[in-house]
């Protein structure tokens, strides 16, 4: 059986993260969403996938080409919507095929569950339906996908994942895959609806932190690394190749610590953390339920919670980041989350920063002074 997972989208909504990657490469869990992906589809001895990019397509055929599983990659010039990306791959599809998205998480159970039913798609409650296409269901089966529809009579959802014919392309006629199902739909086809039984996206970048949690539960644990006998490590951490634990640091699992890192002396890493490779951690520092990407620097006497941080940051000494709940407006929706903050890439920050429940743009600078940053703040901006 074959696979296309849609790899070409940005994720607007999830911005500043994607301005320099896409979303199907922002690590959760130290590993590229995408790269789960792949790993639920081998698990159920499918190795004949086939993944469309497009936005920044070079980071994910450089990625693809490092793994094991032979890819075949097709490129979508435009992204023009999810049935044109598709419809990309439709000349190197034989047969009845998997559709998945390479943004979300999905088990390889759940994948075992629909791979031999012909036309059927994973479905799941979520408690925010409006964000995306809701299943209206009669007797297991499909009889209408509404798109983010503003009031939802629904809680089951659609994880974007079908087993389809190649009788499929015959509905394409609009950019959207919802579109053509609907066309399906109409014209008397059935389409069966199978629960997932593990699914995960991340809609607005604080999300990512949910996923990372929830990826961090099954982490396997490894201690590569180096760590003074004063250091306390309780729980599942894996510590990758040249990463150091200063004495007197504390790490309670589950926590993953990538490669050549520097930690502590006299540093906290809670749990639900990721840390990327080559991050400095500089001494009596708490980090808990957080994402640092590679090449992240973070000052002496620093309290980071609640936060996703980019590539390359540069946090002086007493950064404090603080969770609460505000309004903000993401590409036209208004929403009240509740998160510490999300820092783009290169994002730098002089001593006695406070980062409340924010935004932060890439390449973003800040001076110190106690300032107090609680709004989003566009790229390339600076705090004087």
């Amino acid at each position: 059986m074959q696979a296309v997972i849609l790899a070409a989208g940005e994720g607007k909504r999830v911005r500043p993260l994607t301005r320099s990657r896409p979303k199907v490469m922002i690590p959760v869990a130290n590993h590229p969403i995408i790269e789960y992906v792949i790993e639920a589809l081998e698990k159920n001895g499918i190795r004949e996938i086939i993944v469309v990019v497009g936005y920044r397509k070079e980071q994910v055929i450089r990625f693809l080409n490092q793994l094991d599983v032979p890819i075949e990659v097709v490129i979508q010039k435009k992204q023009l919507g999810t049935a044109h990306a598709l419809k990309c791959a439709e000349s190197h599809i034989t047969g009845d095929f998997l559709l998945l998205p390479g943004d979300n998480y999905i088990d390889a159970y759940s994948i075992g569950r629909i791979k031999e039913i012909k036309n059927a798609i994973l479905v799941k409650e979520h408690p925010n339906p409006s964000n995306f296409g809701v299943v209206l269901l009669k007797d297991g089966f499909v009889t209408r996908i509404i798109e983010k529809p503003e009031h939802s009579p629904s809680f089951m959802v659609s994880t974007g994942i079908y087993s389809l014919t190649r009788d499929f392309f015959s509905y394409i006629s609009e950019n959207n895959v919802t579109d053509a199902v609907s066309l399906m739909l109409t014209s008397g086809e059935h389409l069966k609806a199978v629960i997932a039984d593990d699914w995960q996206d991340a809609i607005y970048p604080w999300d990512i932190l949910k996923m990372n949690k929830h990826l961090l539960k099954n982490l396997p644990e490894a201690r590569e690394g180096s760590a003074s006998r004063q250091t306390t490590i309780q729980g599942a951490v894996r510590i990758e190749k040249g990463t150091t634990i200063g004495p007197n640091t504390v790490i309670s699992g589950p926590v993953i610590i990538g490669s050549d890192c520097e930690i502590g002396p006299n540093c906290c890493i809670m749990p639900n953390t990721s840390l990327g490779s080559r991050v400095k951690v500089e001494p009596f520092t708490f980090i808990g339920n957080s994402l640092i990407m590679d090449d992240t620097a973070i000052g002496s006497h620093s309290r980071i919670i609640d936060a996703v941080m980019g590539q390359g940051c540069r946090l002086s000494d007493h950064t404090t980041i603080v969770t609460s709940a505000s309004l903000l407006d993401i590409e036209g929706t208004v929403i009240k989350p509740e998160f510490g903050a999300v820092l783009g890439d290169q994002v730098t920050s002089g001593p006695f920063t406070i980062f409340k429940n924010c935004i932060v743009g890439n390449n973003v600078s800040v001076e110190g002074g106690k300032r107090v940053i609680s709004r989003i703040l566009p790229d390339d901006s600076m705090v004087m």
